[in-house]
């Protein structure tokens, strides 16, 4: 899997450099965002749902601020901080327009979710009541309870610092909490 995820990050990469030159003489956002589909997928579904999110769908304002965060390092990734260093603010701005506009992915119906876990309801104030997001914050509803988890212990052990309130939430909650929640909110 690792193998696989390598060569699709490479060739991602190689990919965006062949058309970043083409791309932006003609200012195609869509050729640009095929860079995106590599690895965040074709139909919005992620090559690897457990350690990358959705992006179609999501709210504008979150991609913009993730886009910009990995650009200016603020938020640390091998794979995106490279590519979004690589891109003009007018890009990020296209991009998360373009995203945004896209459907979120169909889900496959699962098991209903259990009631709601204690600690959620600090959440909807931003994340809206369905959690579906808005602004200020994302989508948190079908997000993958692997990427959910990951990001939620990221806040708690300061190792994800690009959100003022999140370490802050995290912290307070224990890790069976945070993994109730995760599962909670994967399931919706």
């Amino acid at each position: 899997m690792f193998t696989r995820l390598i060569s699709v990050i490479f060739g991602a990469l190689v990919g965006f450099a062949a058309a970043a030159a083409p791309a932006q003489a003609a200012d195609d956002i869509e050729a640009k965002a095929q860079t995106c589909a590599a690895c965040h997928g074709q139909n919005g579904v992620p090559l690897d749902p457990k350690t990358m999110p959705i992006i179609w769908g999501q709210q504008q304002s979150y991609l913009m601020k993730q886009l910009r965060d990995y650009r200016n390092g603020e938020r640390d990734n091998p794979i995106m901080s490279p590519i979004a260093k690589g891109l003009a603010e007018d890009d990020l701005r296209k991009l998360a327009a373009y995203f945004a506009a896209k459907s979120w992915p169909a889900q496959t119906t699962g098991a209903a979710p259990a009631s709601p876990p204690n600690g959620v309801a600090q959440c909807q104030p931003c994340h809206q009541p369905n959690f579906a997001g808005g602004p200020p914050a994302p989508r948190l509803a079908g997000l993958s309870y692997e990427y959910l988890v990951a990001s939620m212990r990221d806040f708690a052990t300061d190792r994800r610092t690009n959100n003022g309130d999140m370490p802050k939430f995290m912290h307070a909650l224990t890790d069976s909490e945070r993994d109730a929640m995760a599962r909670y909110l994967s399931a919706l």
